[in-house]
């Protein structure tokens, strides 16, 4: 699912002389379509394993095992793969009410994680969210992007001056302010405690620790994805901390826990960020409130979240169909409006100081000039400068060697029925193939809301806690 690289299974290929008309292996001197196109399949694969950093059949080989251990109680939802997808796919039939899905919203989104996040470590990276694309720019480079610009409505250069305050003397001796400017008068930005909120594998919390060498600590539900970040933070010798210094052996960590419910003590963060994770709440401001408790005073929280835009119609049967595709593929409980999203984070006690849909925003692709606004007019198209709009790598391809090739009618069928054969054979567990079904149908959903612009995973909102906050 939401594969960026191109991950080409080896064909195996068999010649066989026949002088009958079948249309299959070699007939005379000439090849068939099937063996050529197999031949061509394979010779791609190894160009594509040999000379391109994407190295599709390591990434394959590791999906395999790790699919073999999700088998072995690696599971938080249920004992395995089948069972797991029974419960998810109970959680979303017709007859389950929004209300039954709220209140159940730890099993769905435990159920929807398990499932899932194999499927987005292996297709889509350690990041699990999108971004529009600027010309010139690779997947990666916008991904990185999309995070620094969140992390840049942190303020953590304030942040630091606050816990420097209290550092400055125990750092320095006496320190005056009249003294001589020095190198090592500000303690370092480890010190600044940053939450990530639903932090996945910690893609985004490891490429911000990097980028701003805070302290960052991701706070997920599922426990799959805890064991899965922390693996990865602790096999990163960048992300340790010299000893001696006071500070944590690894300066960033994921952590299970709900975020409705978060275990942390109150003003225990210096800053916080949320992408495209809050829309898992089932209350949201139950959930900003949440995040608001365990901020200082004075600290900032700023989110990417998924909405429903002013062009959503309730009313509009094709509009209904895609929300629920979204939902059934993503493992939300409902899906919220903007306006929705800044009313709660309002009433949970943030100063609002930023709110906007950045899929608007100038980044070079099919957009109306004075909107902003993804199209395929002409005079979009005559504005295109090579952008790519967050939505592109959903959208259906004949190009075999992209990800969006799965997403046409023969890619779909392609798709189930090579997991399920791997099933059979015993390579992924029973129930694989229905979990991609449901990503795929959610994938289309978020394509289509997307080009109807009736949807956003990228609304931005960024709060600020008043100064006279009281625990």
């Amino acid at each position: 699912f939401y594969t960026k690289t191109p991950c080409i299974p080896a064909t195996a290929m068999s010649f066989r002389t026949s002088s009958s008309s079948s249309g299959y292996g070699v007939r005379g001197d000439s090849l068939s379509p099937l063996a050529l196109s197999a031949a061509a399949t394979l010779a791609a694969a190894i160009v594509v394993q040999v000379a391109t950093p994407a190295d599709p059949w390591g990434k394959s080989r590791r999906f395999l095992r790790q699919l073999k251990r999700q088998e072995k109680g690696n599971l938080t939802s249920a004992s395995n793969v089948k069972s797991s997808v029974g419960e998810y796919e109970r959680l979303h039939a017709n007859e389950t009410s929004v209300e039954e899905r709220n209140s159940n919203y730890t099993n769905l989104v435990n159920s929807y994680y398990d499932l899932a996040t194999l499927f987005y470590e292996w297709g889509w990276g350690a990041s699990f969210h999108f971004s529009n694309r600027h010309p010139h720019e690779s997947f990666d480079e916008a991904t990185r992007r999309h995070e620094f610009y969140l992390a840049s409505k942190l303020g953590l250069s304030s942040a630091l001056g606050k816990v420097g305050d209290a550092l400055r003397t125990r750092m320095n001796g006496d320190y005056a302010e009249s003294d001589e400017a020095r190198e090592g008068s500000t303690p370092s930005m480890a010190r600044v405690k940053v939450l990530d909120v639903g932090c996945g594998i910690g893609g985004p919390m490891r490429n911000i620790c990097k980028f701003a060498g805070v302290d960052v600590t991701g706070l997920t539900l599922n426990q799959y994805q805890v064991n899965r970040g922390n693996e990865l933070c602790q096999a990163d010798a960048h992300f340790r901390n010299a000893k001696g210094d006071g500070l944590p052996d690894v300066r960033c960590r994921s952590v299970q826990g709900d975020f409705m419910k978060q275990p942390f003590e109150p003003s225990s963060f210096d800053a916080a960020y949320a992408i495209e994770a809050t829309c898992h709440a089932p209350d949201r401001v139950g959930c900003y409130s949440e995040i608001r408790r365990v901020l200082k005073p004075g600290a900032i929280f700023a989110c990417y979240e998924w909405c429903l835009t002013d062009k959503y119609d309730a009313n509009n049967p094709e509009h209904v169909s895609i929300k629920k595709q979204i939902e059934e593929g993503d493992g939300l409980p409902d899906i919220a409006s903007t306006h929705h999203c800044l009313t709660a984070l309002k009433k949970a006690g943030f100063e609002i100081l930023e709110e906007r849909d950045l899929v608007n925003d100038e980044y070079g692709g099919w957009q109306v000039p004075a909107t902003g606004e993804y199209s395929v007019s002409k005079e979009a198209k005559k504005h295109h400068r090579g952008g790519k709009p967050w939505m592109l790598p959903l959208m259906p391809s004949w190009n075999p060697f992209t990800q969006r090739f799965q997403f046409n009618w023969f890619g779909l069928r392609l798709t189930k029925y090579s997991l399920k054969v791997m099933e059979f054979l015993r390579l992924a567990p029973a129930g694989t193939s229905r979990t991609q079904i449901l990503l795929q149908s959610g994938g289309m959903g978020l394509a289509r809301g997307g080009e109807l612009g009736i949807f956003t995973p990228m609304y931005l909102m960024v709060g600020r806690v008043p100064l006279d906050k009281v625990d």
